[in-house]
C-alpha cells in the first residue's frame, strides 16, 4: 500500500519545469506590481500633503463672495492670495474680520493721512488715482475731515464704492 492510499489523498502531479517558471514569472510581477501600488500611493499622499500644506500656509486659495469688489472681482472667483509683510496703497488684501475672511483694496498705511469726501480720496495731501473705483466716494462713517491712519493698520475699501462695508464703516 502507497503513502497516498493510506492517508486517503491523491497524490499532486510533480510541476513541468515550465509550469514552475511560468509560476515564478506571475509571482515576481505580482510583488513589482504590489511594490508599484504601494510606492505611487505613498508619492500621491505626500504631494497631496505638501500641497495642502502650501495652499494653507503660503499661498491660500479664496473664493469671493459678495459684490463689494466688483467689477475687478466678483462673487464666485477663485484667487490666490501672497502672503506678504508689506502693504502699499492700491494692493488687493484678505484679512480675518468677525471670523469672516474679507478682500478689499489698501487705501492708506499707517501714518498717512487720509480725506475721504465727494471729490474723491484724498492721502497726504494727494488725489488717488483710482481707475479701479467704481460708484461714488462717499465717507460713510469715517467723515470728511483729515484723519491719520494708526500705525500698525491699514485703511482699506471695495472697489464697488457703493456696497463696501469697509475701514470708512469700521472706523
Amino acid at each position: 500500500m502507497t503513502h497516498s492510499e493510506k492517508t486517503g489523498k491523491k497524490e499532486q502531479p510533480i510541476p513541468s519545469l515550465e509550469e514552475l517558471s511560468g509560476e515564478l514569472r506571475r509571482e515576481k510581477f505580482r510583488r513589482r506590481y504590489r511594490k508599484l501600488l504601494r510606492s505611487t500611493i505613498y508619492a500621491l499622499v505626500v504631494v497631496a500633503a505638501v500641497s495642502v500644506l502650501i495652499a494653507t500656509l503660503l499661498l491660500p486659495v479664496l473664493e469671493i463672495y459678495g459684490t463689494s469688489m466688483k467689477p475687478n472681482l466678483t462673487e464666485g472667483d477663485i484667487v490666490v492670495s501672497v502672503k506678504s509683510p508689506s502693504l502699499e496703497t492700491g494692493d488687493v488684501i484678505a484679512f480675518y474680520y468677525n471670523n469672516r475672511v474679507l478682500v478689499k483694496r489698501v487705501i492708506a498705511a499707517g501714518g498717512d493721512r487720509l480725506r475721504i469726501g465727494e471729490d474723491g480720496v484724498f492721502v497726504n495731501g494727494k488725489r488717488l488715482d483710482e481707475p479701479y473705483a467704481r460708484g461714488t466716494t462717499a465717507s460713510g462713517g469715517f467723515g470728511t475731515q483729515e484723519q491719520a491712519v494708526p500705525e500698525g493698520c491699514a485703511f482699506v475699501m471695495g472697489d464697488n464704492r457703493e456696497h463696501s462695508k469697509d475701514s470708512r464703516n469700521m472706523a
